[in-house]
């Protein structure tokens, strides 16, 4: 149980995808000017990210690596996550209309987003079991929400205030957040400190 929550807090701490992997960088930066969508946007990644996972690890070890096709692990895993993605999106349109209205292109995107791939791929190359893939992919995805939170506060607070002409923009934009990404940094001690 400590090897789990090990993984699930270093994944969201530690190993953020979007702020010390720099992965998911597009709807980071698109959908986190309103907290209402940054939100939305960040639960739909996580939901994608854990059933990803949970689709992706049997058909990888019981059909890529049982027939030696690992090779085409990246095609494969992008097809289900498309899939897994128009789900999210029909479940969304018929239940949460307003916040499909407001995700607009963001919503299908995701099934491009290179943090879903990076999940997957990378709790295979970590050679994680079942269940600490699923963790990893649980933490990953708590990672992406709370960063999208954190930055779409951020950025509310930038929309109040008045920086220097030549920073306003997409300049005060990307520097706000490598702010943000320095300061999860600090976390990796921390995590030690508490599981060693």
């Amino acid at each position: 149980m400590k090897e789990l929550a090990y993984i699930i807090f270093t994944s969201i701490l530690v190993n953020n995808y979007v702020l010390t992997k720099f992965l998911g960088i597009c709807p980071f930066l698109g959908v986190s000017k309103k907290l209402d969508q940054a939100t939305g946007m960040g639960v739909a990644v996580t939901f994608v990210m854990v059933l990803a996972t949970l689709a992706t690890y049997p058909i990888n070890r019981f059909i890529l690596s049982a027939f030696g096709l690992e090779y085409l692990q990246t095609i494969v895993f992008i097809l289900v996550i498309a899939a897994l993605v128009q789900l999210v999106e029909i479940i969304l349109k018929k239940y949460i209309p307003a916040l499909h209205a407001s995700l607009g292109i963001y919503l299908p995107l995701i099934t491009t987003n290179c943090a879903v791939l990076g999940v997957v791929k990378n709790n295979i190359s970590d050679g994680y079991g079942f269940i600490e893939s699923v963790a990893s992919a649980l933490g990953c995805g708590l990672g992406f929400l709370l960063a999208m939170v954190l930055f779409a506060g951020v950025r509310q607070r930038i929309e109040t205030s008045k920086p220097p002409k030549c920073f306003e923009g997409v300049p005060i934009t990307l520097v706000s957040a490598a702010i943000v990404s320095l300061s999860f940094y600090g976390f990796a001690g921390v995590i030690d400190s508490i599981f060693a």
